[in-house]
C-alpha cells in the first residue's frame, strides 16, 4: 500500500472510529501512531508520541486557552453575568419580540467574557428561556434563539477557537480576536432584525410587552452590568495597544475577573473551586485533542493527503471563492457530526496548505472557518449547542422544536457568511488598524 492511499485509509478509520462512539482525541492518536509507524518504523512513532505532546503543549501561546477559560468560569460563577439579561430585558422590552432580542444582547455580551459557546448557551438558557416561556413566547424561538446566539461566543474575542486557529496556522491571535468583533456584531444585528420581523408579522410568536420599565428600574439594571464590560474593554483594548500579547491578556483578564468578583462579593471558596476544576477539565479535553491533531498532522504529511488535495482543488477551484465553497462543504457537512474543536484541529492540517496555495489572507479565512464551525454547533443531527439547551430546561423543549426554530437563524447565519465573503473589509478593517 503506497503513502497516499495509506493517509486516506487512516482519515477513513478514524471517521469509522469515531462514528463508533470513540472519543476524538484516542482515535485520531491511534490512527497516527499506526500510520506513521508503517510509512516510517516503530521508533519513529513512538519518538514522535513521545515528543509531540510536551513541545506543543507547552507552547507559551496556548497559555491563552486555560486563561481565558478561567476567566470565564469565574464570570459566570461568581455571578458577574447577573442581571445582563434584565437590563437588556427593560431595554428592549417594547419591541416585537423584545425579550428575545434581549437574550441575543445578552448572550453576545456574556459570550465576550466566556470564549465557550456551550457554556455560554447553558448559562442564558437557564437565565432567559424561563422568562420568554413565562411571557408566552413560542417555545421553538425562546430555546433557538439561545442556542443559536450562544454560538456568538466561537466568534466574539477571547475564542477558544480563535486561539486554536492562530497557534495552528501562524496567523496574528490579537489580530484574530479583533478581527471577528464586527461579524460577531453584524451576526447579531441579523438575528435582531430576523426577530422584530419575525414577530411584527406574526405576534403569536412573541406576545407584545406592556410593562412600562422606568428610569429608576432601567439606571438599577445598568448599575449590575458594569462588570462584564470593564473586564472585556481591559482585555481587549491590551491588546489592541499592545501593552500586553493575547497569552499574556488571558492572565490578566482571569485575575481581573477574580478581583470584580471579589469586589462584587460574589467570590466563595466554592465558586473559585468549581471554576478551577471546571478549567482544568475544560483544558485537558482541549489539550487532547490538541496533541492528536498535531500527530495527525504528521502522519498526513509524511502520507503526502495535504499535497495531493492541494493539487487537486486547486486544479479544480481557480479561484478564492472556489476553494471557499469546497471548504464550505466540508465544513457544513462534518460539522452534522463532529463538534467544532475537534472538526477544526482535524481539518487544518488539510486545508491550511490549500489555504496558503492560493495566498488567502489567513486572519480574513480564519473568521470563515470559525462562522462555518458555529454554524455547525447548531446544524442536525449532532448541533451541540441543542443538545446543550435541552438538557439545561430539563428536556421541556423537545429537540425537534428547537431544531424547527433554528432554520430562522441558520437563514441569517448564510447571509452573515456570505457578506463576509463577498466584502472581506468587514473582516479585516478592524485588524487592518494594528498594522
Amino acid at each position: 500500500m503506497d503513502n497516499l492511499t495509506l493517509g486516506a485509509v487512516g482519515v477513513l478509520a478514524g471517521f469509522v472510529m469515531m462514528a463508533a462512539g470513540m472519543p476524538i482525541g484516542p482515535a485520531l492518536a491511534l490512527v497516527s501512531f499506526v500510520g506513521i509507524a508503517q510509512i516510517v518504523n516503530l521508533q519513529a512513532a513512538i519518538g514522535t508520541l513521545a515528543s509531540v505532546p510536551y513541545s506543543f503543549v507547552g507552547d507559551w501561546n496556548l497559555m491563552a486557552v486555560p486563561m481565558f477559560l478561567l476567566m470565564g468560569y469565574v464570570s459566570s460563577n461568581a455571578g458577574l453575568s447577573r442581571g445582563l439579561f434584565q437590563a437588556c430585558r427593560l431595554l428592549l422590552s417594547r419591541l416585537p419580540g423584545g425579550l428575545a432580542i434581549a437574550s441575543v444582547g445578552a448572550t453576545a455580551l456574556l459570550s465576550a467574557a466566556s470564549g465557550s459557546s456551550m457554556a455560554t448557551a447553558s448559562a442564558m438558557a437557564k437565565i432567559a428561556t424561563p422568562e420568554m416561556l413565562r411571557f408566552k413566547y413560542d417555545r421553538g424561538l425562546a430555546s433557538a434563539v439561545i442556542a443559536s446566539a450562544g454560538t456568538l461566543g466561537s466568534l466574539i474575542p477571547p475564542s477558544i477557537l480563535l486561539i486554536l486557529y492562530g497557534f495552528f496556522a501562524g496567523a496574528p491571535v490579537g489580530q484574530l480576536f479583533l478581527a471577528g468583533v464586527i461579524p460577531g456584531l453584524v451576526t447579531a444585528v441579523l438575528y435582531a432584525t430576523m426577530i422584530i420581523v419575525r414577530c411584527k408579522l406574526n405576534p403569536e410568536l412573541a406576545p407584545p410587552n406592556t410593562d412600562k420599565p422606568t428610569w429608576p428600574e432601567i439606571s438599577a439594571a445598568l448599575r449590575e452590568v458594569w462588570p462584564l464590560p470593564v473586564l472585556i474593554v481591559s482585555v481587549l483594548s491590551g491588546i489592541t495597544v499592545g501593552i500586553f500579547s493575547p497569552a499574556e491578556a488571558g492572565a490578566v483578564g482571569a485575575v481581573l475577573a477574580i478581583v470584580i468578583a471579589w469586589f462584587k462579593g460574589g467570590l466563595t471558596l466554592a465558586s473559585m473551586k468549581e471554576s478551577v476544576n471546571q478549567t482544568l477539565c475544560g483544558t485537558a479535553s482541549v489539550f487532547v485533542i490538541v496533541i492528536a491533531t498535531v500527530l495527525l498532522a504528521r502522519f498526513m504529511a509524511l502520507s503526502g493527503v495535504p499535497t495531493f488535495l492541494t493539487e487537486l482543488f486547486v486544479s479544480e477551484a481557480t479561484s478564492q471563492l472556489g476553494i471557499i465553497l469546497v471548504v464550505a462543504m466540508l465544513y457544513l457537512v462534518l460539522g452534522c457530526f463532529i463538534e467544532s474543536i475537534g472538526l477544526l484541529l482535524l481539518t487544518l492540517p488539510i486545508i491550511l496548505p490549500l489555504v496558503e496555495s492560493a495566498n488567502m489572507d489567513l486572519v480574513w479565512f480564519g473568521i470563515i472557518v470559525v462562522k462555518l464551525l458555529e454554524i455547525g454547533m447548531v446544524t442536525p443531527p449532532v448541533g451541540l449547542n441543542v443538545y446543550v439547551i435541552n438538557a439545561a430546561l430539563n428536556n421541556s423543549v423537545p429537540l425537534k422544536m428547537i431544531f424547527k426554530g433554528i432554520m430562522w437563524f441558520l437563514v441569517m447565519d448564510i447571509i452573515a457568511l456570505s457578506l463576509f465573503v463577498l466584502f472581506p473589509e468587514i473582516v479585516v478593517w478592524l485588524p487592518g488598524l494594528m498594522e
